[in-house]
């Protein structure tokens, strides 16, 4: 396994003059040996690019990548002794299981005995014993990937396992036993996985530091109660959490904040710049309070939606709207009503310029 540390900044066009050019953008970024990471973005936000440039695949334009502090910026995949596994299966029909599986490793002419024993051992981890004598090209697409994933587990000394959105083909209600199993490999094997998502879910339940990225640049970095409980950017609110979290857009000055016509006083021993500011709270921390509660706004209600276990109510007031996940006693709620809304609490960011106010 290895230390992937990144200093490094690419672009596809041939002379990049702003920011737009780049499909990175500067970034300092290091992977710790042993360690799970996910790169979460929407489309085109630059994460399997970054994927590619620690695999090989592609050089950067500028900066450098090191393994264990070696240069390895020009050194092909083979050199770096990297896994990848992409987002469509990639096995050969023709072999069984466990010659696929095997494949790896008779590449490098490891001894009969040791092939079988890790073979073995991978197939066991991915509940592919029962299948081992199989021709691979009767697998479902589940069962194919899970082929994919275990060529890229086999090498014991492998430096990092990449994985390029590898659950995108298997069916809903199988991804989250593949996602049980990759965690379970990594607490065993004690790889260096690095995941690349566009799905949430996915990358807090895989991994033990998030890189959340968008338009070629990386907005933060950290575990997924970092992310939830203090986006350090307004797009890092936004794209985590279902709802996402609420941004309201006030002032603050000497008296306090002012919101949607109202004026709060700031929590106690918080100080903040005067101008304008964004208060950014999670659904999940807004609540019902009675009439008059410090901290709170009037709002009328917009829409209520009873999905079950909780309700998600919307609410508008000057401008503003507000998201609201609440006890399933909020269904008897209608369009129109008048309610209170707590926004200011423990929970409750503020952000200047996009950026969270520390």
């Amino acid at each position: 396994m290895a230390r992937i540390e990144l200093d490094l900044a690419h672009a596809y066009k041939r002379n990049p003059e702003q920011d737009s050019d780049y499909a990175l953008l500067p970034l300092k970024m290091t992977f710790d040996d042993g360690g799970a990471y996910a790169l979460l973005g929407p489309s085109g936000c630059g994460k399997t690019t970054l994927l590619n440039i620690m695999s090989g695949l592609v050089t950067p334009s500028r900066g450098n990548v090191l393994f264990d502090g070696r240069d390895v910026t020009q050194a092909s995949p083979q050199q770096r002794n990297i896994a990848q596994v992409f987002q469509f299966p990639v096995i050969y029909d023709t072999m069984t299981v466990a010659e696929n599986l095997a494949f790896p490793l008779r590449n490098r002419k490891l001894p009969a005995a040791q092939i079988d024993k890790r073979v073995g051992e991978i197939a066991e981890m991915l509940e592919l014993s029962g299948q081992l004598n199989q021709r691979a090209a009767g697998l479902a697409a589940d069962a194919k990937q899970k082929i994919s994933l275990g060529r890229g587990l086999v090498r014991p000394d492998v430096s990092a396992v990449l994985f390029d959105e590898p659950l995108t083909v298997i069916d809903p209600h199988l991804k989250w036993k593949l996602r049980r199993k990759l965690k379970q490999i990594h607490r065993e094997l004690k790889l260096t996985l690095i995941y690349v998502t566009h799905d949430q879910v996915e990358a807090l339940t895989f991994a033990d530091q998030v890189v959340v990225m968008t338009r070629g640049r990386a907005v933060q970095v950290g575990s997924p109660a970092d992310l939830f409980e203090r986006p350090s950017h307004t797009f890092v609110g936004n794209f985590i959490g279902s709802p996402g979290m609420n941004f309201l857009s006030g002032r603050v000055d000497h008296e306090g904040m002012h919101l949607a016509g109202a004026t709060f006083a700031l929590p106690a021993g918080r100080v903040l710049p005067a101008g304008d500011m964004k208060l950014g709270i999670r659904p999940e921390y807004v609540s019902l309070v009675p009439a008059q509660t410090a901290g709170a706004l009037q709002m009328a209600v917009s829409q209520v939606q009873d999905v079950g276990t909780h309700v998600i109510l919307s609410a508008h007031r000057d401008g503003c709207n507000l998201k609201a996940r609440l006890s399933p006693d909020a269904a008897q709620l209608s369009a129109g009503d008048a309610v209170w809304l707590k926004v200011m609490g423990e929970h409750t960011c503020f952000y200047k310029n996009e950026e969270i106010v520390p």
